[in-house]
């Protein structure tokens, strides 16, 4: 069984959304006698994350109600390095998705080690057809799962259908195919965000 870390690390100078410098980490080591502890202050978007409905619905609800049993089990990598610009309800219809998949969508971006504004993303016919077929989440190797579009349809659409959005992901060493994984989130309270480990493992019984 081979095991694939597939979270973003998190240090100061990291790539992060836009390259906005407020988003970037800090880490403040102090040391008193021979003890250091380290303070750390960072967006609840850093790196590899997921997202709760609150991120983009003011009425949304908040971390806690995601649950951790949906975040462990099987899921599938697909394969979308040739696409270009966003991925489209076309593009997925080549996949054998089903209702209550978790789907991590493998693309160009895996292969970026700083912040790309071009970065592929899932555009919101895609969204709809997810929401449609009714999966259970979907992850990017984005640092977000849509970009600058109006009013955030894409964010909207799979929240609307109750769909996990994880972001952040590193893909670059997998391949396409399915996998059990394994995403602990922090436990936070409250929040609208909350950065996780993600693993994968190439066996879906162990």
């Amino acid at each position: 069984m081979k095991m694939y870390d597939v979270t973003g690390a998190i240090f100061e100078g990291m790539a992060v959304y836009k390259d906005k410098p407020e988003k970037q980490p800090k880490m403040n080591p102090k040391t008193t006698g021979e003890v250091t502890e380290t303070q750390l202050e960072m967006n609840v978007h850093t790196g590899t994350h997921i997202d709760a409905p609150r991120h983009m619905l003011m009425d949304g609800e908040t971390f806690e109600s995601i649950s951790l049993d949906k975040l462990v089990g099987a899921c599938q990598v697909l394969d979308l390095t040739g696409v270009e610009n966003g991925i489209s309800k076309a593009d997925l219809k080549r996949f054998h998705i089903q209702k209550d998949d978790f789907i991590l969508l493998k693309t160009k971006n895996s292969f970026d080690e700083e912040f790309n504004f071009d970065f592929v993303y899932l555009t919101e016919d895609g969204a709809n057809y997810l929401a449609e077929l009714g999966i259970r989440g979907v992850g990017t190797d984005a640092l977000g799962i849509e970009r600058s579009q109006e009013n955030h349809p894409t964010h909207k659409a799979l929240f609307a259908g109750e769909i996990i959005i994880v972001e952040g992901l590193r893909l670059k060493e997998v391949q396409q195919g399915d996998y059990f994984m394994v995403a602990a989130p922090l436990k936070l309270i409250g929040t609208d965000a909350a950065p996780a480990r993600v693993l994968l493992f190439d066996e879906l019984n162990f």
